[in-house]
C-alpha cells in the first residue's frame, strides 16, 4: 500500500468519524427536543388535556352568569380491567366560575381486590388551562374490594377567563389495573 493511499484512507477515516459525531450530536439534541416538541403537538391536537388541581377553597372568581358551558363525561376502563365505570349524569351545565359536581360509580365484580387508577383526558386541549378539579378520584389509586360498588365524586371548577368560543368541553377517564389479589397490599388500603 502507497503513502497516498495510506493517507486518504486516514482523511476517509477522519471525515467518517467527524460525520457519525455530529450524527451523535444531533440525535442527542433531537432527544431533548423531543419533550417540548411533544407538548406543542399536544397543545394544537388537543390530544393531552392535561387538567389542574385546584385547591377545595377556591372561591377567587366570580361567576359568569352570561354563558354556560357543557362538560359531557365519557368513561372507559382499560380491557385488562374487568371493573363498570360509568358517570351518573353524562353530562352538566355550568356557569364559569361556578363549582360544578358529578358522580362517578365503579364497581369490581371480580372475588379478589383490585386497585385501579384513573387517567383523564380534557378536550379541546386548550380548555385545560381553565379546568380545575377540587375534588376527583382521579387524585389517588382506588381499591376495590370483591363485589365492591363505590359512588365517587367529581368537582371542578371552569375559569371565567376561558374564551368565549369554548361552549363545550369533554372529559374522559380511563380506569387503568395496577394491582390484583395479592398485590394489593403493596398499594396500601384505600
Amino acid at each position: 500500500m502507497s503513502e497516498s493511499s495510506g493517507q486518504s484512507l486516514q482523511a476517509r477515516n477522519q471525515r467518517l468519524l467527524m460525520k457519525l459525531v455530529v450524527l451523535t450530536l444531533a440525535m442527542f439534541g433531537f432527544g431533548f427536543a423531543l419533550v417540548p416538541l411533544y407538548d406543542v403537538f399536544c397543545d394544537v391536537t388537543g390530544i393531552k388535556g392535561v387538567v389542574r388541581e385546584a385547591s377545595s377553597g377556591q372561591t377567587d372568581s366570580a361567576v359568569d352568569l352570561s354563558r354556560s358551558i357543557k362538560v359531557t363525561f365519557v368513561t372507559n376502563t382499560d380491557r385488562k380491567l374487568p371493573w363498570t365505570f360509568k358517570a351518573e349524569q353524562t353530562e352538566v351545565v355550568v356557569h364559569p366560575g361556578e363549582t360544578g359536581e358529578a358522580m362517578f360509580t365503579v364497581s369490581n365484580p371480580l372475588t379478589l381486590a383490585v386497585t385501579g387508577q384513573a387517567v383523564h383526558n380534557l378536550l379541546p386541549g386548550a380548555s385545560a388551562r381553565y379546568f380545575s378539579k377540587t375534588e376527583c378520584f382521579c387524585f389517588t389509586q382506588q381499591t376495590l374490594q370483591p363485589g365492591e360498588t363505590r359512588e365517587m365524586p367529581l368537582r371542578f371548577v371552569i375559569d371565567p377567563a376561558m374564551p368565549a368560543e369554548i361552549s363545550e368541553i369533554t372529559l374522559g377517564y380511563t380506569f387503568f389495573e395496577l394491582a390484583r389479589g395479592a398485590d394489593v397490599a403493596a398499594y396500601g388500603p384505600n
